[in-house]
Protein backbone atom coordinates (compact mmCIF):
# COMPACT_ATOMS: atom_id res chain seq x y z
CA UNK A 1 0.00 0.00 0.00
CA UNK A 2 2.77 2.42 0.91
CA UNK A 3 4.44 1.80 -2.49
CA UNK A 4 1.22 2.69 -4.34
CA UNK A 5 0.90 5.92 -2.36
CA UNK A 6 4.47 6.91 -3.14
CA UNK A 7 3.93 6.09 -6.80
CA UNK A 8 0.82 8.28 -7.12
CA UNK A 9 2.58 11.17 -5.38
CA UNK A 10 5.39 10.99 -7.95
CA UNK A 11 3.09 11.10 -10.98
CA UNK A 12 3.31 14.25 -13.07
CA UNK A 13 0.08 16.11 -13.73
CA UNK A 14 -0.91 16.83 -17.33
CA UNK A 15 -3.65 19.00 -18.81
CA UNK A 16 -4.64 18.70 -22.48
CA UNK A 17 -6.45 21.66 -24.00
CA UNK A 18 -8.34 22.37 -27.17
CA UNK A 19 -11.27 24.60 -28.02
CA UNK A 20 -14.26 22.28 -27.55
CA UNK A 21 -12.84 19.45 -25.40
CA UNK A 22 -14.83 17.08 -27.57
CA UNK A 23 -12.29 15.10 -29.64
CA UNK A 24 -8.52 15.76 -29.64
CA UNK A 25 -7.95 16.70 -26.01
CA UNK A 26 -10.30 13.90 -24.94
CA UNK A 27 -8.39 11.39 -27.08
CA UNK A 28 -5.10 12.63 -25.62
CA UNK A 29 -6.45 12.33 -22.07
CA UNK A 30 -7.74 8.79 -22.61
CA UNK A 31 -4.63 7.63 -24.46
CA UNK A 32 -2.19 9.03 -21.91
CA UNK A 33 -4.19 7.42 -19.11
CA UNK A 34 -4.22 4.10 -20.99
CA UNK A 35 -0.51 4.16 -21.85
CA UNK A 36 1.09 5.77 -18.78
CA UNK A 37 -1.38 5.88 -15.86
CA UNK A 38 1.41 4.86 -13.51
CA UNK A 39 3.43 7.97 -14.44
CA UNK A 40 0.86 10.68 -15.16
CA UNK A 41 -2.35 12.04 -13.69
CA UNK A 42 -4.27 13.51 -16.61
CA UNK A 43 -7.17 15.87 -17.34
CA UNK A 44 -8.51 17.77 -20.34
CA UNK A 45 -10.61 20.88 -20.88
CA UNK A 46 -11.66 23.51 -23.41
CA UNK A 47 -12.66 27.15 -23.63
CA UNK A 48 -15.95 26.38 -25.38
CA UNK A 49 -16.76 22.81 -24.32
CA UNK A 50 -19.37 20.82 -26.15
CA UNK A 51 -20.25 17.15 -25.80
CA UNK A 52 -17.80 14.33 -26.29
CA UNK A 53 -18.02 13.37 -29.96
CA UNK A 54 -19.52 9.88 -30.52
CA UNK A 55 -16.88 9.00 -33.12
CA UNK A 56 -14.12 9.88 -30.66
CA UNK A 57 -15.64 7.43 -28.20
CA UNK A 58 -16.00 4.81 -30.90
CA UNK A 59 -12.41 4.95 -32.16
CA UNK A 60 -10.96 4.89 -28.66
CA UNK A 61 -13.06 1.90 -27.66
CA UNK A 62 -12.06 0.10 -30.88
CA UNK A 63 -8.52 -0.15 -29.54
CA UNK A 64 -9.58 -1.02 -26.00
CA UNK A 65 -9.13 2.44 -24.45
CA UNK A 66 -11.65 3.25 -21.73
CA UNK A 67 -13.82 6.33 -22.18
CA UNK A 68 -15.68 6.00 -18.87
CA UNK A 69 -13.85 8.90 -17.17
CA UNK A 70 -14.23 11.29 -20.11
CA UNK A 71 -16.55 14.29 -20.13
CA UNK A 72 -16.25 17.73 -21.69
CA UNK A 73 -15.10 20.36 -19.22
CA UNK A 74 -14.52 24.11 -19.25
CA UNK A 75 -11.05 25.29 -18.22
CA UNK A 76 -12.71 27.29 -15.44
CA UNK A 77 -13.42 23.99 -13.65
CA UNK A 78 -9.67 23.58 -13.23
CA UNK A 79 -8.82 27.01 -11.86
CA UNK A 80 -6.80 26.56 -8.71
CA UNK A 81 -5.22 23.32 -9.85
CA UNK A 82 -1.62 23.21 -10.95
CA UNK A 83 -0.23 21.03 -13.72
CA UNK A 84 3.33 20.01 -14.45
CA UNK A 85 2.60 19.92 -18.18
CA UNK A 86 -0.03 21.86 -20.12
CA UNK A 87 -0.38 20.63 -23.71
CA UNK A 88 -2.52 22.23 -26.40
CA UNK A 89 -3.62 20.03 -29.27
CA UNK A 90 -5.41 22.57 -31.51
CA UNK A 91 -4.89 22.59 -35.24
CA UNK A 92 -2.67 25.21 -36.86
CA UNK A 93 -5.61 26.78 -38.68
CA UNK A 94 -7.61 27.46 -35.51
CA UNK A 95 -7.83 31.10 -34.43
CA UNK A 96 -8.20 30.53 -30.68
CA UNK A 97 -6.28 27.83 -28.91
CA UNK A 98 -6.75 27.93 -25.12
CA UNK A 99 -4.09 28.84 -22.63
CA UNK A 100 -3.78 27.66 -19.04
CA UNK A 101 -1.09 29.19 -16.83
CA UNK A 102 1.70 27.26 -15.20
CA UNK A 103 3.57 24.12 -15.99
CA UNK A 104 5.71 23.28 -18.95
CA UNK A 105 3.80 24.40 -22.05
CA UNK A 106 3.68 22.01 -25.01
CA UNK A 107 1.85 22.35 -28.31
CA UNK A 108 1.18 19.71 -30.94
CA UNK A 109 -1.18 20.60 -33.78
CA UNK A 110 -3.79 18.04 -34.81
CA UNK A 111 -6.48 18.84 -37.36
CA UNK A 112 -10.03 18.70 -35.99
CA UNK A 113 -11.61 15.50 -37.35
CA UNK A 114 -15.09 16.71 -36.43
CA UNK A 115 -14.86 19.20 -39.31
CA UNK A 116 -14.60 16.36 -41.82
CA UNK A 117 -17.38 16.12 -44.38
CA UNK A 118 -18.14 13.00 -46.35
CA UNK A 119 -19.56 9.57 -45.83
CA UNK A 120 -19.67 7.88 -42.44
CA UNK A 121 -16.77 5.69 -43.56
CA UNK A 122 -14.74 8.76 -44.59
CA UNK A 123 -15.39 10.50 -41.29
CA UNK A 124 -14.55 7.38 -39.27
CA UNK A 125 -11.27 6.99 -41.19
CA UNK A 126 -10.29 10.58 -40.30
CA UNK A 127 -11.13 10.02 -36.61
CA UNK A 128 -9.02 6.85 -36.64
CA UNK A 129 -6.11 8.67 -38.27
CA UNK A 130 -6.29 11.46 -35.69
CA UNK A 131 -6.44 8.89 -32.86
CA UNK A 132 -3.39 7.11 -34.25
CA UNK A 133 -1.46 10.38 -34.66
CA UNK A 134 -2.22 11.41 -31.09
CA UNK A 135 -1.37 7.94 -29.81
CA UNK A 136 2.01 7.96 -31.58
CA UNK A 137 2.78 11.42 -30.17
CA UNK A 138 1.74 10.34 -26.64
CA UNK A 139 3.92 7.22 -26.79
CA UNK A 140 7.02 9.18 -27.82
CA UNK A 141 6.64 12.55 -26.09
CA UNK A 142 5.37 11.28 -22.77
CA UNK A 143 7.74 8.34 -22.53
CA UNK A 144 10.47 10.99 -22.84
CA UNK A 145 8.76 13.19 -20.22
CA UNK A 146 8.61 10.27 -17.81
CA UNK A 147 12.30 9.50 -18.40
CA UNK A 148 13.28 13.13 -17.74
CA UNK A 149 11.27 13.16 -14.51
CA UNK A 150 12.92 9.96 -13.28
CA UNK A 151 16.46 11.24 -13.82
Amino acid sequence: MEQADRSSEQRQTVLFLCRHNAVRSQMAEALLRARFADRFEVASAGIDPTRLHPLAIRVLEEIGVSTLELRSKHVEELIGRTFDIVATVCGQDEPSCPFFPGGRQLHRAFADPSKTVGSDADRLAVFRRTRDQIDAWIRVAFAAQASEAES
